[in-house]
C-alpha cells in the first residue's frame, strides 16, 4: 500500500529531498518535523524507504460509507496510526504509548512537536510533553526535519491540492541518552524540546514563535471573532445613521410642504 500511495504522490509532486542519509537504514528513530499542511504526513513517507508511522485522529479510520474506508485505506497506506484524542491528557498519553511501541519494534516514528498546524507559515514553540517524552523512554534518536512549501500545496481548508514541488530537508539525529531516566523533569523536556525546534527551525528557515500554535490560532480566532463583530456594531450604526438621515429629510419635506401650503393659501383665508 505504501508503493501504490507514495509512488503516484512522487511522480505527480515531485517532491525535492535533502538529507535522506541522515534517515538510518535500520533500527528506531523519532522525526520530529515542523507542520505546516494537511499533506505534510503524506510526503515524508512518500521519500523514505522505511515506514514511518505518525498519529492521526481515530475518526479518520471509523467514518462510515465508501468514502470512509478509502479515507481509512489512505491514511493506513501512509503509516497513520489512530488514537482517539475525545479526552486531551487521555490522548496525549495514549499519542505517547503508541509512539513506544513503534519505536520499540525498531521502526521510525513521525511527530509534530508544535503539535497541530501552523495557522501563518511561522514555526511556534514545541510542546515538551510528547516528543521529549518519547525519546527519553526509548533513547531513540531524535531527526529534525523540515516541510517546505507544503502550505502552498494545500492551504487550510483546501480540499484540491496544487500541483507544485513541496520540499523536504532532514538534518542530522539528535541525541538525548545523557537525559534518560528523567522524562519527568519539566525542565529537561523543555531543554530537548527547544533543542529539537531549534534544529528544525535553521533546516526550514522559518520564523519563530515563542507561542504555542494554539494559543495563536485562538487569538486568530478570536481576532476574526471581534473584526466579525466590529463589522456588524459598524453596519447598524449605519443602518442607524440612513435611518436618522432618512427621517430628517422627511421631516424638512413635510415642513416645507406645510410651508408652501400655507403660502398659497389666499390671503383672505388667512386672514380669518
Amino acid at each position: 500500500m505504501k508503493v501504490s500511495v507514495g509512488g503516484p504522490l512522487k511522480l505527480a509532486f515531485r517532491p525535492w529531498v535533502e538529507g535522506l542519509e541522515n534517515v538510518p537504514a535500520e533500527g528506531p528513530a523519532i522525526l520530529a518535523s515542523n507542520h505546516l499542511s494537511f499533506s505534510d504526513s503524506f510526503f515524508l513517507p512518500a521519500v523514505l524507504d522505511r515506514k514511518v508511522t505518525f498519529i492521526a485522529k481515530a475518526e479518520y479510520f471509523t467514518t462510515p460509507g465508501i468514502k470512509g474506508r478509502l479515507t481509512a485505506a489512505f491514511f493506513k497506506g501512509v503509516g497513520q496510526l489512530p488514537v482517539d484524542r475525545s479526552g486531551a491528557r487521555g490522548a496525549g498519553e495514549a499519542a505517547i504509548k503508541s509512539g513506544i511501541e513503534v519505536l520499540e519494534r525498531g521502526e521510525l516514528f513521525g511527530i509534530y512537536p508544535e503539535g497541530t498546524r501552523s495557522p501563518d507559515g511561522r514555526l511556534y514553540r514545541g510542546k515538551p510533553g510528547g516528543l521529549a517524552r518519547v525519546t527519553l523512554a526509548t533513547g531513540a534518536p531524535v531527526i529534525p526535519v523540515a516541510m517546505i512549501d507544503t502550505e502552498k500545496i494545500q492551504p487550510p481548508g483546501k480540499v484540491i491540492p496544487k500541483l507544485m514541488r513541496p520540499g523536504i530537508r532532514i538534518g542530522k539525529p539528535l541525541d538525548f541518552t545523557r537525559y534518560q531516566g528523567m522524562e519527568h523533569d519539566r525542565f529537561v523536556l523543555r531543554a530537548v524540546t527547544d533543542e529539537v525546534m531549534y534544529e528544525i527551525m535553521k533546516l526550514s528557515g522559518q520564523e519563530y514563535v515563542d507561542m504555542y500554535a494554539t494559543a495563536a490560532k485562538r487569538q486568530i480566532a478570536d481576532a476574526a471573532k471581534a473584526e466579525k463583530q466590529a463589522g456588524k456594531e459598524a453596519e447598524k450604526a449605519d443602518r442607524a445613521a440612513k435611518a436618522a438621515l432618512a427621517k430628517a429629510e422627511q421631516d424638512q419635506a413635510e415642513k416645507e410642504r406645510a410651508e408652501k401650503e400655507r403660502a398659497e393659501k389666499p390671503q383672505g383665508e388667512n386672514g380669518r
